[in-house]
């Protein structure tokens, strides 16, 4: 069963706003589009850079370090196909944003 964590409250996050959040010991880069929130591990799995402190631009999120992209949605590498990062459901339940851990 996936356990639930909160990491935002709904109207903390304006629409275009990113955040990272610990989740259980897991930095966890969260996004929000203003419709969605998306919630993907924030080292990258390229050399580890922190996808926090990169651009989000259409869905897709690079890397600072060395441009690497990934669809927020499905974590897919736009930049390296067959390779990708890991994500995590999110959900609102009341005024929580809650990511779910598996």
């Amino acid at each position: 069963m996936a356990q639930k964590v909160k990491v935002a409250t709904h109207g903390e996050l304006k629409p275009g706003d990113k955040k990272l959040v610990d989740v259980e010991g897991t930095p966890v880069f969260l996004f929000y589009t203003g419709e969605k929130y998306y919630a993907l591990l924030d080292s990258c799995c390229h050399r580890g850079g922190p996808l926090s402190e990169g651009t989000v631009d259409g869905g897709v999120v690079s890397c600072p370090w060395h441009g690497w992209e990934f669809d927020l949605e499905t974590g897919e590498c736009k930049t390296n196909p067959g390779v990708s990062q890991p994500v995590y459901q999110v959900s609102i339940e009341g005024d929580e944003v809650v990511v779910l851990l598996p």
